[in-house]
């Protein structure tokens, strides 16, 4: 079985319904995980997903704020979420395919603007968001898993428009990354967009201030594709659609591709 997943922030599924529609029908992936809904689950417009062909939906939302869900042309079997830090806030829904496989999505706390938890309370929250993602992961180690989403941090040096100076910056600062890579050793998840493409800078996001945010290009990689060890090989063919934060009222974020073999 041949499949393409997507990932995509988008700021609101309802204010951007157009877009995902225009998503869908250009690229035809097979499974499209968003963040961000914004929305009740309700409220999500699946009857214009479902006109595309996209006829399963396993979704968590709640009104004006987070939000997750995963559409898709393939049967899906709901397969629960986890309340990190208790919260009660919609950042993670999973559901599973007909060849096993469970896709697990996620939109972890973007972590305010001062990168210590002492002053921010936002900071510390992301961090124990990640630590929770960590002993999870430690004590029932998935297998057969594809992990997808806005982690909002980008790790590596080449994952930013400047590594020297984003190190105090929120999404970039060792601390993150440290956190982030905890959770990917946690089960030997694999970078399949990495893994795809080793070298260069790449990013999905680029800062709504931006003036003109395509020539100024101060982008960061926030959003990823992982992949537990047992399958990680059937991943490739990974790319970032960076022309769709070009489209008309975008969201901030670029979908992210990637395909499997299994």
């Amino acid at each position: 079985m041949s499949f393409t997943i997507a990932t995509w922030n988008i700021n609101s599924v309802r204010l951007r319904e157009g877009l995902v529609l225009r998503l869908l029908r250009e690229e035809a992936p097979d499974v499209l995980c968003l963040q961000e809904c914004k929305s009740p689950v309700d409220k999500i417009p699946t009857e214009a997903f479902r006109e595309m062909g996209f006829g399963w939906m396993v979704a968590r939302g709640q009104k004006g704020y987070n939000g997750v869900a995963i559409l898709s042309r393939l049967p899906l079997e709901d397969v629960g979420h986890r309340d990190f830090c208790g919260r009660g806030d919609a950042r993670h829904v999973a559901a599973r395919l007909e060849n096993g496989v469970t896709i697990q999505n996620y939109y972890v706390p973007a972590g305010g603007d001062v990168p210590d938890r002492d002053v921010n309370e936002k900071f510390g929250h992301k961090l124990d968001f990640l630590t929770e993602m960590r002993d999870w992961f430690h004590g029932e180690r998935p297998e057969k898993t594809i992990l997808v989403g806005d982690l909002n941090i980008a790790p590596r040096e080449d994952d930013v428009w400047a590594h020297k100076q984003l190190l105090k910056v929120v999404s970039h600062t060792p601390v993150e990354v440290d956190h982030l890579s905890e959770v990917l050793d946690s089960a030997g998840w694999r970078d399949i967009t990495r893994a795809d493409i080793p070298a260069g800078q790449l990013y999905s996001w680029w800062s709504y201030r931006a003036r003109d945010w395509d020539a100024a290009d101060r982008g960061r990689r926030l959003d990823h594709v992982w992949a537990t060890p047992d399958i990680a090989t059937a991943g490739h063919g990974s790319r970032i659609l960076r022309h769709v934060r070009g489209w008309e009222k975008p969201s901030d974020h670029a979908p992210v591709f990637a395909s499997f073999d299994l």
